[in-house]
């Protein structure tokens, strides 16, 4: 029986206000596991939105040791974004996460290791986040992510309250913290009871610990590289993306609703922070194998400015590439805008991409081959 495990990353979740927030990977997982005839149980792990890598490695840990300890069987841990960074620290093996030494027996199971749009080498929208005014934009962008996600595209009532009490995308970058809570407690009553006590819960904890906002500076990452060891008895592999980069005419297309338009003015500005480079701190160079692929599936050339509107496209080179599209920081988990129906898929920000059920079935295919390459049942 394989055991795989899906590790959120920043301002994500496993399971919120009933939503899964992986429920479109794992879903598909599923079927083409049940396709090769291989027995697999998946699971999230808890990891709180912002907190420490470390602290969050920590909970990846104390997760997988509860619920595969009393079972056999190869495990694949797969992490979007930070979590990711959280499976690297985890499996290495000169980690010290300060926990009992059983909690981490079963990392000697573990076969693959497969990260997604993952900060490898760091991304400057960490800055940004770690100011006063991105922290703010780090708060709403999470309460969007939530909204979106869970609810769907809010209707005009919610966004009407969101923009007034938000004050538009220049207030936005500039705005009162007690405002942003005044929104919260608008926004959230058109949530049900429970899953409103879940999401305030959650909004506080991006609030009070933002300690992973630090660590995935390009600064901080070079030491990350330099102290975390790979284990040579898994095998790392990678997905990898980009966006568009923002341009009217190519937005004009794909606005049909005044909460997308904001939303796109929201990616614009974090595409651009994203963009920065870094002459100090580069990011992975390309192999020629890499560059190829890069090539094939992304629609525009790849540089060290191309981003998913959260981490750099050559930031997320870590092992074996994988896949590579076009595709935003959340489209790649399958929340992205759906033109097919019945709609299935629900987008969180409009960034013009062009992802499609299609490419998502192309990178969830690639994802079994790698995890399942040695054959094992």
């Amino acid at each position: 029986m394989h055991r795989v495990y899906f590790v959120p990353g920043m301002f994500g979740f496993g399971q919120l206000a009933g939503y899964d927030y992986f429920k479109h990977v794992r879903l598909g997982l599923e079927r083409r596991f049940a396709a090769l005839n291989v027995s697999a149980v998946f699971e999230d792990v808890p990891a709180p939105p912002t907190s420490s890598i470390r602290y969050r490695s920590r909970i990846l840990a104390a997760t997988v040791a509860k619920s595969a300890e009393s079972h056999e069987g190869p495990i694949h841990l797969i992490g979007h974004s930070t979590g990711g960074l959280d499976v690297r620290l985890v499996l290495s093996p000169s980690v010290s996460l300060g926990v009992p030494r059983e909690q981490l027996a079963w990392r000697k199971r573990v076969v693959s290791a497969i990260t997604i749009n993952t900060p490898h080498y760091g991304t400057p929208l960490a800055s940004y986040f770690a100011t006063v005014s991105g922290t703010r934009v780090l708060y709403v962008l999470s309460l969007l992510t939530v909204v979106s996600l869970t609810i769907g595209e809010p209707s005009l009532a919610i966004f009407s309250r969101l923009v007034s009490g938000v004050g538009g995308i220049d207030s936005l970058f500039g705005g009162d913290m007690k405002v942003f809570s005044r929104v919260t407690d608008s926004v959230l009553r058109f949530v049900d009871r429970d899953g409103r006590g879940e999401i305030a819960d959650f909004l506080s904890k991006v609030r009070i610990d933002q300690g992973a906002i630090i660590q995935i500076m390009p600064e901080a990452m070079d030491l990350f590289n330099a102290a975390t060891a790979l284990d040579p008895s898994v095998r790392y592999g990678c997905v990898v993306t980009a966006a568009p980069p923002p341009r009217a005419m190519r937005f004009a297309k794909r606005i049909w609703s005044p909460y997308a338009a904001f939303t796109a003015a929201i990616y614009s500005t974090l595409y651009q922070f994203a963009s920065q480079e870094s002459e100090v701190y580069p990011y992975a160079r390309a192999t020629p194998r890499e560059a190829g692929l890069l090539h094939i599936g992304i629609d525009h050339e790849v540089t060290d400015s191309s981003n998913d509107g959260i981490v750099p496209t050559l930031s997320m080179l870590w092992g074996e590439l994988l896949w590579a599209g076009e595709a935003d920081h959340l489209d790649i988990l399958g929340h992205f805008h759906d033109d097919q129906k019945p709609k299935a898929h629900q987008d969180w920000v409009t960034s013009g991409s062009r992802f499609s059920r299609q490419r998502f079935g192309a990178m969830l295919d690639e994802i079994v081959k790698f995890a399942l390459r040695d054959g094992s049942t």
